[in-house]
């Protein structure tokens, strides 16, 4: 007995060591190395200053938490009280529940209303509910492209130049097949910042 146990504790402590503090040192290094930017948060920095990163989504809204009109705004986040990484996590309510359709509806509304679109107008589904993680940084390029008036009214841009830029800023499918078509918001904003 006393010998199984000098093994196991030998055992436990060579585990420990080998997965406790090599496993991890090894992989930090190599994502340092070879990842910097995406171990390091993929954050976004402008003029020196981080904005933001390109995998977490944010509000582009005033301090008393109104969407300002002369920027992209994000999807829905059910993430605490809108996108707080702390509390990243979905809604679970399912597509019958009350409260998420009556949240819906609500949301459809405010969106036409926020975005000057006529009263039958189909809203995009990323306009209207929140992603798995409350976190999402992209939306869908219909989703853009119905708030690109809005956008260059409030910017004192021509139409075409701001839908340009979402076409510019407009990332393919996964491998040339997986998902949809979709637009970073903070990366676009950014560039509606660039062009006046």
């Amino acid at each position: 007995m006393r010998r199984q146990l000098g093994t196991a504790v030998l055992a436990t402590i060579a585990l420990i060591v080998l997965l406790g503090l090599a496993y991890p040192l090894v992989m930090t290094g190599l994502g340092q190395a070879f990842f910097s930017r995406q171990a390091n948060g993929s954050l976004v920095k402008v003029g020196g200053r981080t904005v933001g990163s390109s995998l977490i989504g944010q509000a582009f809204s005033d301090t008393a938490g109104k969407p300002l009109p002369q920027y992209f705004q994000p999807r829905p986040s059910a993430a605490g009280n809108g996108y707080d990484a702390m509390a990243s996590g979905a809604s679970n309510l399912g597509p019958s529940n009350q409260t998420l359709l009556q949240d819906v509806k609500e949301r459809a509304v405010a969106y036409r209303r926020f975005n000057r679109l006529p009263a039958g107008t189909e809203v995009p589904v990323d306009a209207v509910t929140s992603s798995g993680s409350g976190l999402d940084p992209d939306i869908s390029v219909a989703n853009a492209l119905d708030q690109a008036p809005r956008v260059a009214a409030a910017r004192g841009l021509p139409p075409a130049r701001v839908v340009a830029l979402v076409r510019q800023h407009t990332d393919g499918r996964k491998w040339g097949v997986l998902g949809e078509k979709t637009v970073n918001v903070l990366d676009l904003n950014i560039a509606l910042d660039r062009a006046g």
